[in-house]
């Protein structure tokens, strides 16, 4: 039996690429369901970049700050997808968009959960406008020169064209009701990880061998 977060616990995401941390940051929980995680990283919430070389060089955000610079985010997961969909604010929150980040089908650990950015996505704004893609040119580069697991992109793709073929018959599959989700008053920003903690997460669930059953490391 899995067990679940809290709403209001904080937890550690981390993303993991060559088997260590790329970045990691601490988030609120939401919701934890079968069906649903929810995840709220605030404003301003600290980020750990992993050390020494990795085969996609360092995290891009490392040049940018370290810190996360735009208002709160929202993310919705839903176990074994391909992709989490983000929902981010203007800073006075009158208008929303909804963020397809395609990532990793999360893992719990020990601390949190693990998950990899795949470069792929799909930005979807909130009034109701067409899709638009994101960083294509940057996920089939990264696919040409080997950069993801076995058959990791043709799956990535095939999410994509499932997901699009629901948004253009207006039919995505989350609530819109968290477009209008606010974020408790008592919430502060959590602290950052420490690099040392950051590496000491262990995975926790059976997801773990189905993860690496497709050929993720």
């Amino acid at each position: 039996m899995t067990e679940r977060f809290s709403p209001g616990q904080v937890v550690v995401r981390r993303e993991l690429l060559d088997d260590r941390p790329w970045i990691t940051c601490p988030v609120r929980v939401v919701e934890d369901s079968d069906e649903l995680l929810v995840l709220y990283m605030a404003q301003h919430t600290p980020l750990t970049f992993g050390s020494g070389p990795f085969s996609w060089g360092p995290h891009p955000w490392q040049a940018v700050a370290d810190t996360w610079q735009s208002p709160g985010v929202l993310q919705l997961q839903r176990p074994g997808d391909l992709y989490a969909v983000w929902v981010f604010w203007s800073d006075d929150r009158s208008r929303h968009d909804w963020y397809v980040n395609f990532q990793r089908p999360f893992h719990r650990t020990t601390l949190g959960i693990d998950t990899l950015d795949l470069e792929l996505d799909i930005w979807v704004p909130g009034d109701g406008g067409p899709y638009r893609w994101k960083d294509v040119d940057h996920f089939e580069s990264r696919a040409a020169a080997g950069g993801f697991a076995e058959g990791e992109a043709d799956r990535v793709r095939e999410a994509a064209r499932e997901l699009t073929l629901a948004l253009d018959r207006g039919e995505p599959w989350w609530d819109p009701a968290w477009s209008r989700w606010q974020p408790d008053p008592a919430w502060t920003v959590p602290e950052r990880v420490p690099q040392t903690r950051a590496e000491s997460a262990r995975p926790v669930d059976d997801l773990v061998a189905r993860v690496r059953s497709n050929g993720y490391r």
